[in-house]
């Protein structure tokens, strides 16, 4: 499941094609976007590994701050399950992560 979320964050914060790293993207679109939003699709775009979406939502904010929001989401999830599991949130990020307890 997140096999190849690390390579597409890899991908998306590396040197762009065509350009230095921290580029303005070729295009944008008009609409403005807040990070929340965008770190929301990308999330979920990357959970259903739809490469459209996950390109998509990483236009519409910095690296910067899509890493911002993806990690914010991220805590938030995590204690979310936590709490509706009864256990730390440690507990949580290690199963989720396929790690041993601690």
């Amino acid at each position: 499941m997140f096999d190849g979320a690390w390579d597409r964050l890899r991908k998306l914060f590396g040197p762009r094609a065509g350009g230095a790293a921290g580029a303005p993207r070729a295009h944008r679109e008009t609409r403005q976007h807040n990070l929340f939003e965008a770190a929301a699709v990308y999330v979920s775009a990357c959970a259903e590994d739809d490469e459209r979406r996950i390109e998509e939502a990483a236009g519409w904010v910095s690296p910067e701050a899509l890493s911002f929001g993806v990690n914010e989401l991220a805590c938030r999830a995590v204690i979310a399950l936590a709490r509706e599991r009864g256990e730390s949130p440690q507990s949580v990020a290690r199963t989720l992560l396929g790690l041993p307890a601690a």
